[in-house]
């Protein structure tokens, strides 16, 4: 049996379009109108599940989504105080901090969650993933993707800062007895599209 999981990340947001860590903030107008016109061009789903964020959330809605079950263990990142802050507010404060957690993905200096504790934590629901039947989809922040793309690769937590994924597009994971294929960032008007058998495309 091969399992399917589609990962659409949310529409803009304030947030997004600062790279600001993620504040609780809605997205905005534009992004959702993105969102209910790429409503129809997602492929039918067994189980839809979403992100506890507020975009997330939102934007599940948007696509259609409502009856989208919550799954905690999709969270974003947790960045503990840093929360709500830019990237460069924290480097102005915490520079040694900030070189310390880009570095190495084991650190947490905000008092939250290490990139590699989200990384094994979503690759535990991925792997779990692997017992159900039919495609998943499911609405998760950019940085859950992340992790779900290094854990199907195999990759070291490390790779996540290569990872870029944009707003409203679609990453697929396929995979059977444990080894995953994957399909990164298409926009939702080809989500639907057949998954390149493994070993094809480019």
């Amino acid at each position: 049996m091969t399992s399917r999981v589609t990962f659409i990340s949310p529409a803009m947001s304030a947030s997004l379009r600062q790279a600001r860590f993620d504040d609780g903030g809605s997205i905005e107008a534009g992004g959702e109108a993105g969102a209910r016109a790429a409503a129809g061009a997602l492929p039918s789903a067994a189980r839809v599940v979403v992100g506890p964020s507020v975009r997330g959330r939102e934007t599940a809605t948007a696509l259609g989504l409502d009856g989208a079950e919550v799954a905690p263990e999709l969270a974003g990142l947790d960045v503990g105080r840093w929360r709500g802050l830019t990237l460069a507010e924290v480097d102005a404060g915490e520079p040694e901090a900030v070189a310390r957690w880009l570095a190495d993905p084991a650190s947490a200096p905000h008092g939250g969650e290490s990139v590699e504790e989200l990384c094994a934590r979503v690759a535990r629901w991925l792997e779990a993933s692997l017992d159900a039947d039919g495609r998943t989809l499911a609405v998760v922040d950019p940085d859950v993707v992340r992790a779900a793309v290094v854990h199907a690769l195999g990759a070291p937590a490390a790779a996540f800062w290569r990872l870029d994924v944009l707003p409203l597009t679609a990453t697929s994971i396929s995979g059977r007895a444990g080894r995953w294929n994957v399909r990164v960032g298409h926009p939702l008007d080809t989500a639907g599209a057949a998954e390149v058998p493994s070993g094809g495309g480019s």
